[in-house]
């Protein structure tokens, strides 16, 4: 009977748990395993590196072709009496007074697209402004604010000391 009441009793529960040895339970390891797994493909990237494809130009096609930037477009703007004078390249010359800015300024554009027509230009190609130091802040501005609003977005100044 004594030993009925052990078995049963606390020392009862002993020996089940000394019979089961403690084991892992492998299912739900395989699960995380197979999210980590899911996990790490969608976080990978799998896009290759762009890279120049690997190729050679044979003997007959070889030149020395090199396509560069072109020269950028001078545009020097000196100061005068009544406003300034601004000389497109070599070709045109506009006369900005301080009266009648807003209709000289209408005439520099003009003159600007028939420059840039003239010499095959386009937009994104350089323009370099040269301007004099004794030219008014506000005739640059505005100079400046027109060939950008015309759509030409490499505009440079020239530094001198």
């Amino acid at each position: 009977m004594k030993n009925q009441v052990m078995e049963s009793g606390f020392l009862g529960r002993l020996n089940i748990s000394r019979r089961h040895p403690f084991a892992l339970r492998m299912a739900p390891m395989i699960d995380i395993i197979f999210l980590l797994l899911i996990f790490f493909f969608v976080a990978a990237k799998w896009r290759p590196t762009e890279d120049f494809l690997p190729f050679q130009l044979s003997a007959a096609q070889a030149r020395n072709l090199t396509i560069g930037k072109p020269e950028p477009l001078i545009i020097q703007i000196s100061a005068t009496q009544a406003g300034c004078k601004v000389q497109v390249g070599r070709l045109h010359s506009v006369q900005i007074e301080n009266e009648t800015i807003e209709a000289n300024l209408a005439v520099l554009m003009e003159k600007m697209n028939n420059c840039l027509l003239a010499q095959k230009r386009f937009a994104t190609d350089p323009i370099e402004i040269v301007c004099a130091p004794e030219v008014k802040w506000d005739h640059l501005a505005k100079i400046y604010n027109m060939f950008f609003g015309a759509g030409l977005t490499d505009i440079t100044f020239r530094m001198t000391e």
